[in-house]
């Protein structure tokens, strides 16, 4: 699976806000989208000790929710952690990761912001922008906007405003546990986007796509550092 659109990837803060800036007009907010059959999560995790990471992407059934797909690429950070940048850090690998599916994903899931973004163009905004696909943020927490508390029901939902405008809505997926931050990444209404998280989230506050794509990517880093460790020539003192 390769990406629709491709550009350089920014060395500098001030490229990758200029660039985000230009991408942001090409998102769409409305359901531009067939028959959902296969639903994306993807994940990256970084090793602490070193700029290792490891980029996931599972994809599910969307009837069944099982896995159909799994693939892990390992890779470098070549982007530093900067707010409101992170698409930067993550999609490079995650790009690899897609060009090695079998499968291609009719819905992608991102753990991350959509147009909920001071820029309107979060992580979940690039991925469908640069593949053309539908996509959704959905982030464990807020990166801008204010809402009020929804109820504490499964399905109780609250808008999330910024600027006097309507970017994103705070979901309970669950009762009585804590809600997610919806917000439209591609291709997709914010109320489809929010039907889609609830279909997601049968059992467990995060949707299966982000559960499943955090396994792997804690497993494949796992397996990575352990590799690292033991091919790591054990030094000789000097007697």
């Amino acid at each position: 699976m390769k990406p629709y659109i491709k550009h350089p990837w920014p060395v500098s803060k001030n490229e990758a806000l200029e660039l985000q800036i230009e991408l942001s007009h090409n998102v769409i907010n409305d359901d531009k989208y067939n028959i959902i059959n296969l639903v994306a999560g993807v994940d990256v995790a970084y090793d602490k000790d070193t700029n290792k990471l490891v980029a996931a992407v599972v994809i599910l059934n969307s009837d069944t929710l099982n896995v159909v797909e799994t693939v892990t690429v390992d890779s470098v950070s070549l982007f530093p952690y900067i707010p409101g940048l992170f698409s930067f850090r993550e999609l490079p690998p995650i790009i690899k990761a897609f060009d090695k599916l079998k499968n291609t994903p009719d819905l992608v899931v991102c753990d991350g912001q959509g147009i909920a973004h001071p820029r309107n163009f979060g992580l979940a905004c690039h991925l469908g922008v640069i593949f053309d696909i539908p996509t959704i943020g959905c982030g464990k927490t807020r990166l801008i906007g204010e809402y009020k508390i929804p109820g504490i029901s499964r399905g109780s939902v609250a808008p999330l405003i910024f600027n006097d405008k309507i970017i994103g809505n705070v979901l309970r997926t669950q009762n009585n546990i804590k809600p997610v931050f919806i917000s439209i990444g591609h291709r997709i209404s914010l109320a489809s986007a929010c039907e889609w998280i609830l279909k997601l989230t049968p059992r467990y506050r995060l949707p299966e796509t982000t559960r499943y794509a955090d396994q792997a990517v804690r497993k494949a880093l796992k397996a990575l550092t352990t590799t690292s460790l033991l091919s790591t020539p054990t030094r000789q003192s000097d007697h």
